[in-house]
């Protein structure tokens, strides 16, 4: 053990003398990191000792000319004098001359950070390097501020359409908190937009709409309607931060005027129907009654009575039929999904066509799920009818399928004249066949759009005749 004073010790001996007493410390090296840290040396200071010691050479040869030389005390020291004041003024010019325009720079980029992009340097000249850095600072300048302008005229644009569509737009930060609304999203809580920000999801109700299914419709009452409405969620990034976008639109309206124009469309058919139906009856029912007021009756009464009452049965029979054909496409039931192998369903559908042999052109070995009934209705429906347009001439039909990535195609091509009228294709009970119902290709889409997928008709563009496409998801 060595009797070592500590850094306490010692002052307080310095304070109160020596003769106090000291007390033994441990044996251990004093550690004083504020006299062995480096210290710092700043870009001008640097600067300064630079210029001085580039100057020290031609300082020192003329002090030892002076000293060395006969010359007096006074001259001596006047040049002294005067040559360390020169060489110690230049040294601190050159220091001023560095750090000045380096301390410019450094509030013009302060300036930049904080926003304020109106501040510019001068005396920037282009044939000078530390000029070209001035002009470049400068034009970094109007750049940013011509961005920031654009970025706040777009925001401002954003925001006034916002405030006057009349969808209630809501954005929620990461916590659920209510970050921006618009006017129709406070119109629909019945709340003023300043009441709603940083109010959480749960306080509004709206916290399971950001969760699940990104869209949804439902009908619901809230504060400010009810009716029924879409929901739309979508998700962005403000600050490297998540939010959550959520679009609330009332579609009471539109869903009303569709509604009211597929009545329209609705009626327009039936009465179509119903009169092309009833007007034969009602002049034939007159026509009998006509016969049978004769007196006496004619001699061919009897014949004209039988046949304006098959006629009558006749009308009355294809009227039946139509409406059983309109409550079978109104009450389609959902699709059953099953496993179905590909080749063999299509072999079945084919083996029932039994007025012509439709040739089959294997495809890929596909397995898909499906309503197998449903899907039959539909490939018979598409069979039958090139079928029918390839009898008239003689054709063929010849059924494909291929598959693209997740989507399974079913081709049906015909050598038939072709589709003269494609706009009325699938309008429901429009048909070009005598006798035709109207509703087997409308039938056929709904069955494909239930299982996800789309069916399309049009002329084939390699040869005559038509080709039918039915696209289903695997």
């Amino acid at each position: 053990m060595v009797a070592l004073l500590s850094a306490d010790e010692r002052v307080r001996r310095f304070r109160y003398g020596p003769d106090t007493a000291c007390v033994e410390v441990p044996c251990r090296p004093l550690i004083m990191p504020s006299l062995w840290r480096k210290p710092k040396i700043t870009h001008e200071r640097r600067v300064q000792w630079m210029a001085l010691a580039a100057g020290f050479p031609a300082v020192l040869t003329v002090m030892i000319i002076l000293l060395a030389g006969d010359y007096t005390p006074k001259v001596r020291w006047t040049l002294g004098i005067v040559i360390f004041g020169f060489w110690l003024g230049f040294a601190a010019a050159i220091r001023e001359r560095v750090a000045s325009p380096l301390r410019t720079l450094a509030n013009l980029l302060e300036a930049m950070r904080e926003g304020d992009y109106s501040i510019r340097a001068r005396g920037a000249r282009s044939e000078d390097a530390l000029g070209e850095v001035m002009q470049q600072v400068n034009a970094m300048s109007s750049t940013l501020r011509a961005q920031r302008l654009g970025a706040l005229e777009a925001t401002t644009l954003l925001r006034k359409v916002m405030e006057e569509i009349d969808v209630a737009i809501f954005a929620f930060d990461a916590a659920q908190k209510v970050r921006l609304v618009n006017r129709a999203g406070a119109r629909l809580l019945a709340r003023p937009a300043e009441r709603l920000l940083s109010l959480s999801a749960s306080d509004l109700d709206l916290a399971g709409y950001l969760q699940g299914e990104e869209r949804r419709t439902l009908a619901r009452t809230f504060a400010g309607g009810t009716g029924r409405w879409g929901i739309t969620r979508t998700a962005f990034r403000e600050g490297g931060l998540p939010h959550q976008l959520l679009v609330i639109t009332d579609l009471t309206q539109p869903l009303r005027e569709e509604e009211l124009k597929a009545w329209q469309r609705l009626v327009r058919v039936l009465g179509h129907e119903l009169n092309n139906s009833l007007a034969p009856i009602q002049s034939l029912a007159g026509s009998i009654e006509s016969i049978l007021a004769m007196r006496p009756l004619p001699e061919d009464w009897e014949e004209d009575v039988r046949r304006g009452l098959s006629i009558i049965r006749a009308r009355s029979e294809a009227l039946s039929r139509f409406l059983g054909a309109y409550a079978r496409l109104a009450k389609l039931p959902r699709p059953t999904f099953q496993a179905i192998e590909l080749e063999t369903w299509i072999r079945r559908v084919l083996a029932m066509e039994t007025r012509l042999s439709p040739a089959l052109e294997p495809g890929p070995p596909v397995q898909i799920q499906a309503d197998p009934d449903q899907l039959e209705q539909v490939l018979i429906n598409l069979v039958r009818n090139a079928a029918d347009a390839s009898l008239e001439d003689g054709g063929h039909v010849y059924v494909s399928w291929s598959r693209n990535g997740d989507k399974l195609s079913v081709y049906v091509r015909d050598d038939g004249p072709g589709l003269s009228n494609t706009a009325n294709l699938f309008v429901p009970f429009f048909t070009t066949k005598p006798g035709g119902s109207g509703i087997g290709l409308v039938l056929s889409r709904q069955i494909a759009e239930a299982h996800g997928g789309t069916l399309t008709l049009q002329n084939r563009g390699d040869a005559r005749g038509c080709e039918a496409c039915l696209t289903l998801p695997l």
